[in-house]
């Protein structure tokens, strides 16, 4: 009891359940050392795993044991005397740097694993299986190396070596981002998109492909002869690189070993470029190929328009198109290309028809290419649809028809009608097929173009013989009409008796009145608007309008000799007031004696 009692008051707690076979006051001195006054630690001397590691400055406790402090450093992680059920080492796996804390970066697809994919029992190495304390292997970190194949199996067989990363990344297994084929056979021109099993195979019922003792001496190791044999003598040496380069079989061309020129057909231009399948199609290089004619290899693209001759003419090596036929080359054809023509593709003129460009064609006048503007109105003589006649190819709208060429016409341009725009007359006319200019007038009468200011019937140049201005009138003789001029009235000016009617701008001359109440004012408030008296002429004359002239003997009272001196006003007293003006009262006025007398 007294010994239990000083153990429990000695020790300051349980130890956890890796060291409770040491919970005993006789076995203290089994994990500390109570020399020179002091209490240390003797953790290292059975953790031998972990001495070893801390000597060799490797692993994780090499990089956080502080040897300053000596073994009482293990106590910063591992705790002791808590009891069984908790366990005495403190890691935050959440905070832990494997960079910093182990030397090894994990990149990649490592970034993703657990802890447990790598560090488990299987992975731990023989020699350090021996040394690690922990029974549960599953639990520990120690053990475990650097190299790939720890973890991974080698899909190489060994046959490469345990570096890995010279060719490998911990991103991905493939592609082998860190090789390059600069070896004794670099990749080029098709090689290059070669799959690597096509030359790197594995030998029959062997799954890994064999990279080591791949046939790269000559193409042969790969490749089969073609020409089967055709090439092997001292000329050619048997080298396919003497025909032949990477870049393709059948797409490459000769290479700078074999010199076309020493055969009947040298290579030019486009035939410079061509895979030697083009032309030794079935690989004979000795079989005599037809070369005198380009009809010999290549097809007729104008379907026999140019029978019979030279393609020399109007092509060459260098290329199909352009062509050596040019603009200037036309000028020698039945049709001369010159102003906007020299600028048309010629596509617009030479159509497809039919998968070939059409050369031949009758299109030698203008209508067989243009839409006729004018609707067939210079259809017939003397134009006959002649387009050069007005017009040249320098532009549609320069036309060559001038005003001097107007008096050639039916309606020579004169005066004003000089200075006239021609779409003034000839106005755009949607009646026929198209929306063309009228030429063709039915008549040449001035209300063809102009409307009758006059409102009326009359032919223009009875009056207006002058196409300088149309105010400049001819000389117009009013006896033709239904009212002669004659006595006051010619010395009248036009618009005071053709005056302009409601908002017209143009005097009235049609339909003008020829009685004297059409233009003059009644001065007598209608009493001479009834039978007999209702023209004024009646009583006065055009010479004057003065009453003097009235002849009183056409009334029912006679004058006599007395009565002609009396002044009228002394009779005819009465007068009346009309439109607030005051009239004389002329009839119904009294003839007996009586009335004046």
């Amino acid at each position: 009891m007294f010994s239990a009692s000083a153990f429990g008051q000695i020790s300051p707690g349980a130890l956890s359940h890796a060291h409770r076979h040491l919970d005993k006051i006789s076995r203290c001195a089994a994990c500390h050392d109570f020399g020179a006054g002091t209490r240390g630690f003797k953790c290292l001397d059975c953790h031998v795993e972990i001495q070893h590691r801390i000597a060799a400055g490797a692993g994780y406790h090499a990089r956080v044991y502080k040897a300053s402090a000596g073994q009482k450093d293990c106590t910063r992680c591992h705790t002791e005397h808590t009891g069984e059920k908790i366990p005495p080492i403190r890691f935050d796996r959440a905070k832990f740097d494997h960079r910093a804390e182990t030397g090894y970066a994990l990149e990649g697809a490592h970034i993703r694993r657990r802890c447990e994919e790598c560090h488990n029992p299987k992975n731990i190495q023989p020699a350090t299986r021996a040394e690690i304390k922990m029974k549960d292997l599953s639990r520990s970190f120690l053990g475990l190396p650097h190299d790939c194949a720890t973890c991974h199996q080698d899909p190489h067989t060994g046959e490469l070596g345990t570096n890995c990363t010279g060719c490998h990344n911990q991103s991905a297994w493939r592609p082998a981002a860190g090789f390059s084929h600069a070896t004794a056979f670099p990749l080029t021109g098709a090689h290059t998109n070669v799959a690597c099993e096509k030359c790197h195979s594995a030998p029959a019922g062997q799954k890994p492909v064999h990279f080591k003792g791949a046939p790269a001496g000559s193409c042969r190791g790969c490749h089969m002869d073609p020409h089967k044999g055709a090439f092997q003598d001292a000329k050619f040496s048997g080298a396919c690189e003497s025909c032949h380069t990477t870049a393709g079989w059948k797409t490459n061309h000769p290479s700078a070993h074999f010199n076309h020129d020493t055969t009947p057909f040298a290579l030019r231009g486009k035939h410079a470029d061509l895979s030697c399948a083009r032309c030794h199609r079935d690989a004979d290089f000795h079989r005599a190929i037809a070369h005198d004619r380009c009809s010999s290899c290549h097809e007729d693209k104008h379907q026999g328009q140019f029978a019979g001759k030279d393609c020399a003419a109007c092509h060459n090596e260098t290329g199909f198109k352009p062509a050596l036929f040019t603009r200037d080359s036309h000028q020698l054809a039945a049709f001369h290309l010159d102003g906007k023509h020299r600028e048309v593709a010629c596509e617009k003129c030479h159509p497809d028809a039919g998968g070939h460009t059409q050369f031949k064609t009758a299109k030698l006048r203008c209508a067989e290419c243009h839409t006729d503007p004018h609707d067939r109105q210079f259809a017939a003589a003397p134009y006959s649809n002649q387009c050069e006649k007005c017009h040249t190819t320098d532009g549609f709208k320069q036309t060559t028809f001038t005003i001097a060429r107007h008096a050639e016409t039916k309606f020579a341009l004169t005066g004003a009608h000089a200075k006239a725009a021609c779409d003034s007359c000839h106005t755009t006319s949607p009646a026929g097929r198209i929306a063309a200019r009228n030429y063709r007038f039915a008549t040449r009468t001035c209300d063809t173009c102009h409307k009758d200011p006059h409102d009326s019937k009359l032919v223009c140049e009875g009056c207006h013989r002058d196409t300088a201005q149309w105010k400049s009138v001819a000389s117009f003789d009013h006896a033709a009409t239904k009212f002669p001029i004659q006595g006051a009235h010619q010395k009248v000016a036009c618009d005071r008796c053709h005056a302009r009617s409601g908002t017209a701008t143009s005097l009235k001359f049609a339909g003008t009145a020829t009685q004297c109440s059409g233009c003059h004012n009644d001065i007598h408030g209608g009493q001479f608007t009834t039978a007999p008296a209702r023209d004024c002429s009646g009583c006065h004359t055009m010479e004057r309008w003065n009453a003097a002239d009235f002849t009183h003997d056409k009334t029912r009272f006679p004058l006599d000799v007395a009565h002609r001196n009396v002044r009228c006003e002394r009779c005819h007293k009465q007068q009346l007031e009309v439109n607030a003006k005051t009239i004389r009262v002329f009839r119904g006025t009294p003839t007996e004696c009586v009335s004046c007398h």
